[in-house]
């Protein structure tokens, strides 16, 4: 929700109609990845902490720097913090901003994938490992080679292969690799590097990862997000190109990538045939929420569907101080998304 709109919201009145409440209200925590594992839901967030930087379109106010995990038997139960999981003082390439995490498991291994800035400012994508669903996880010593940008979310396909989307524009910096090569520019601008208007928006990445689940096994490539004439999406297309969030689920065979838009606050979904797409745009998951930024997660359990989200209703619309919910989710007869309002 635009800023300028925020300082106008009555809150008391807004949570009230909030379809959902906050699972956790001792911390903030927002972006999040939600799995089921051995039949329990998992939470993989990042950890809102005000550290009293401005406000800019650079996401420079979000200054996390570690990770908790939450826990929960049902969605409808009650969300246990487990702790400590991972700080960046221990993540030796990464300096700071750890932003939106994912995990997966394998083999009773499970993996912490998370974004961080390194000394040379730039964000890679570093994995973490733990015998323990909510760790302690124990970083690699670097971050995973190739890797680049913001927002990593790991899928796991019918077939046992696992495949990481990632990327985010502006703060998240994958306009700067348009070259292969990171881009500097002094002043730093989140809008340096953006095609025109005109022109094909930017993808997000899509990469199948190695056996160890601790590198790429190829080179990423782009996920290309069509239109309803079989065109990529263009740059000018706010209201349905990607900014950042990647998530991918499966759905009666069907693989649905979502997203969000960003600075059009929506989150919006393609379809496809396989992991790579091409996806074909499908619609909106969910009308905006208060608060600058919208990340979400998809996950079934016990035969029904969870869209996790974040919202800033809880710290009166501080944007960089986000809390997350839960709502469940539908499908009509064609498999197309049921809009969902976050304020009824």
């Amino acid at each position: 929700m635009p800023e300028d709109l925020i300082n106008h919201i009555d809150f008391e009145n807004l949570n009230q109609r909030a379809i959902s409440q906050p699972l956790v209200k001792h911390i903030y925590i927002a972006d999040p990845s939600a799995h089921v594992f051995n039949g329990k839901i998992y939470i993989y967030p990042s950890h809102d902490i005000d550290a009293g930087d401005a406000f800019d379109d650079l996401g420079s106010h979000f200054a996390m720097e570690d990770y908790h995990v939450i826990s929960m038997d049902t969605p409808q139960g009650e969300a246990v913090d487990n702790g400590l999981a991972l700080h960046v003082k221990d993540v030796l390439w990464a300096e700071k901003q750890m932003w939106a995490p994912d995990a997966t498991e394998k083999d009773g291994t499970y993996y912490l994938f998370f974004p961080a800035k390194g000394y040379d400012g730039i964000f890679r994508i570093g994995v973490a490992i733990s015998d323990s669903p909510v760790g302690p996880f124990t970083p690699q010593a670097e971050a995973i080679k190739d890797s680049f940008s913001i927002d990593p979310a790991v899928f796991k396909d019918d077939d046992g292969s696992y495949y990481m989307y990632f990327g985010g524009i502006w703060g998240g910096q994958l306009q700067r690799w348009r070259t292969g090569i990171f881009q500097f520019e002094q002043p730093e601008s989140p809008f340096a590097f953006l095609p025109e208007a005109n022109e094909p928006a930017l993808c997000p990445k899509v990469a199948k990862m190695a056996s160890n689940l601790l590198e790429f096994a190829e080179a990423p490539r782009d996920l290309v997000i069509l239109d309803e004439n079989n065109q990529p999406l263009l740059q000018g297309d706010t209201n349905r190109r990607f900014f950042e969030a990647s998530w991918m689920h499966k759905y009666n065979g069907k693989y649905y990538f979502s997203y969000s838009t960003g600075d059009t606050h929506f989150l919006c979904y393609a379809i496809g045939n396989n992991p790579y797409g091409p996806f074909r745009y499908a619609g909106r998951v969910l009308e905006p929420v208060v608060g600058w930024t919208s990340h979400h997660s998809i996950c079934e359990f016990n035969g029904k569907w969870y869209l996790f989200y974040h919202d800033s209703s809880l710290s009166k619309g501080i944007t960089h101080l986000r809390s997350v919910k839960v709502t469940e989710l539908t499908y009509d007869k064609d498999g197309r998304i049921q809009v969902i309002n976050p304020y009824l």
